[in-house]
């Protein structure tokens, strides 16, 4: 009956133990450390990613040779950068290219990791924020599913806006199965924004003194 109980309570321990580091929620690492870690699952004969930043291409992951042309263009997985990535892939003798956030679904195809599933959300519109990882740039997972952190730009108006979400990732389909809505994190205002409400204060005036009555003078 002892032998029973204690093997009961290392199983339970053993048990919480495994749920406790499915749910533990992990950092993703920069975005060009993201990109380092996707993999085709589609059949290509070797592949390069570049990283272009003010004209000048680095590659940064490469698997096999592959002679290519410098791209001009390409796709980010972060809004409002200077800087862009490319793929150039051989497939059959022929040199392909990948400039735009749907061919990078394309040539991914299937999920094999988180840092996949957050390629593939780009495409929807989701980012890792490298400055608000705490909020929109992690992740966790179990058997079934990855659970994402991501942030999302929600507003190019007044104020500039960015929204974060848990996105459920399915291992096996690739499919989302549920997107959580957990709020805006960052509201910036411009000098221009007419809902500004901090030059609403500024612009707003005293209301005008009226004139006082103007005083005869006394005569001597």
């Amino acid at each position: 009956m002892i032998k029973t109980a204690t093997r009961f309570t290392i199983l339970t321990f053993l048990l919480l133990g495994i749920l406790g580091y499915s749910q533990e929620k992990k950092k993703f690492s920069s975005i060009p450390n993201i990109l380092q870690q996707i993999n085709p699952s589609n059949r290509v004969d070797s592949w390069v990613l570049v990283y272009n930043s003010y004209g000048k291409g680095e590659e940064i992951k490469i698997s096999g040779k592959v002679n290519y042309t410098p791209q001009f263009s390409g796709f980010n997985l972060f809004p409002n950068e200077d800087s862009f990535y490319y793929i150039a892939y051989s497939k059959g003798g022929k040199v392909n290219y990948i400039t735009d956030l749907e061919g990078l679904k394309t040539f991914l195809d299937r999920i094999d990791s988180a840092q996949e599933a957050a390629v593939m959300l780009a495409a929807e519109g989701y980012m890792v924020d490298e400055e608000f990882k705490d909020l929109a740039g992690n992740y966790h997972e179990d058997n079934s599913n990855y659970y994402l952190d991501l942030g999302k730009l929600t507003s190019k108006e007044c104020p500039y806006q960015k929204t974060h979400y848990t996105v459920t990732v399915n291992k096996s389909t690739g499919t989302v199965n549920n997107v959580k809505d957990n709020g805006t994190y960052i509201e910036l205002y411009n000098k221009k924004c007419a809902n500004n409400p901090r030059l609403l204060k500024i612009e707003k005036k005293e209301e005008p003194k009226k004139d006082e009555p103007r005083k005869t003078p006394k005569r001597k």
